[in-house]
């Protein structure tokens, strides 16, 4: 197969980079803090209230940044679970797109400061996403959102959480979720797909960085693999939340997001998937900075206005 092609300005925002070492060869700390360094864009949209709390966790209290973009009573509520390979990120990085999911939704955004591998092992980062989950959902009242409307979304390795949240949300009979949505998620373990094969050498994201991750993101590990660790092994996908799935083309872990929404559908759960042409994997992180970006997070929170609108009790 032929490697697919960036879109001109996805390219222009690649070059803009120059020539980016290997994470291997940077090492964690360095591209820490280039992640957290990454200025945020001046036009950000506007909030009418935006706090910072710490919430009761399994281990630790739970940081979150809670998003409101109007004073709207009882609104639809993003718990928010942010990429970068459960080994970096923060929601101080991942604040523009926190921010755009809040604007274009019409919903107020919860984003968690999940624990980070390799200093606190899996299944941490599970462990704080469901907490705050379910804390989410038990304050509602007192958050001033509405629990019946309540969506899980994530990008990259926060995807793999939405989708593992989604998946214990059913087995422990709660808290109910209205909506599952997966931005070009990480939520397998296979490197043998033929996405991986073929975008090894993928701008933004290469077969080298996602082997190193992995690196870090297994020590310490003690516990046997499980769905909610790579919710692609689940085997019973009836039951689960609708989803919205993003996938990359150019994203060598495309193939894992598209063979979940594929087994989704397969459970007969409602399941919107789309794969958007020219994108890098990533690329809404900044979704200002290309047109592909622009139109994606448009279409993802049109479809969650919708859910939100009309949402399903069945």
């Amino acid at each position: 197969m032929t490697v697919p092609s960036l879109d001109p300005d996805a390219a222009a925002r690649v070059a803009s980079f120059g020539a980016i070492p290997p994470m291997r060869e940077r090492g964690l700390e360095a591209v820490r803090r280039a992640v957290e360094a990454t200025p945020h864009p001046a036009d950000m949209p506007a909030m009418a209230a935006i706090e910072n709390r710490s919430i009761p966790g399994p281990a630790q209290e739970i940081p979150l940044r809670i998003f409101r973009p109007t004073d709207a009573r009882r609104a639809p509520v993003l718990v928010y679970f942010h990429g970068g390979g459960m080994v970096m990120g923060s929601v101080h990085a991942f604040e523009p797109l926190a921010r755009v999911l809040a604007a274009a939704s019409g919903a107020t955004v919860v984003s968690v400061e999940y624990r980070l591998a390799p200093e606190a092992p899996a299944p941490a980062q599970f462990d704080d996403a469901y907490a705050a989950t379910a804390w989410v959902a038990a304050n509602a009242e007192a958050l001033n959102v509405d629990a019946g409307r309540l969506a899980v979304v994530g990008d990259s390795a926060g995807g793999s959480l939405a989708a593992a949240v989604a998946l214990a949300a059913r087995d422990r009979g709660g808290p109910a979720i209205c909506c599952q949505v997966l931005l070009y998620p990480g939520l397998d373990r296979d490197m043998t797909c033929e996405s991986i094969r073929l975008l090894e050498d993928a701008p933004m994201l290469s077969r080298d960085d996602i082997d190193y991750m992995h690196e870090l993101a297994d020590r310490g590990v003690s516990a046997p693999p499980d769905a909610y660790r790579f919710p692609a092994l689940a085997t019973d996908f009836t039951g689960l939340p609708a989803a919205v799935v993003v996938t990359a083309e150019c994203d060598p872990i495309r193939d894992w997001g598209e063979r979940y929404a594929a087994r989704l559908r397969a459970a007969g759960v409602q399941t919107t998937q789309t794969r958007y042409p020219g994108a890098y994997h990533g690329f809404l992180m900044r979704s200002d900075a290309t047109a592909r970006g622009r139109l994606a997070l448009a279409e993802t929170a049109a479809l969650l206005r919708a859910k939100f609108a009309h949402p399903l009790s069945f």
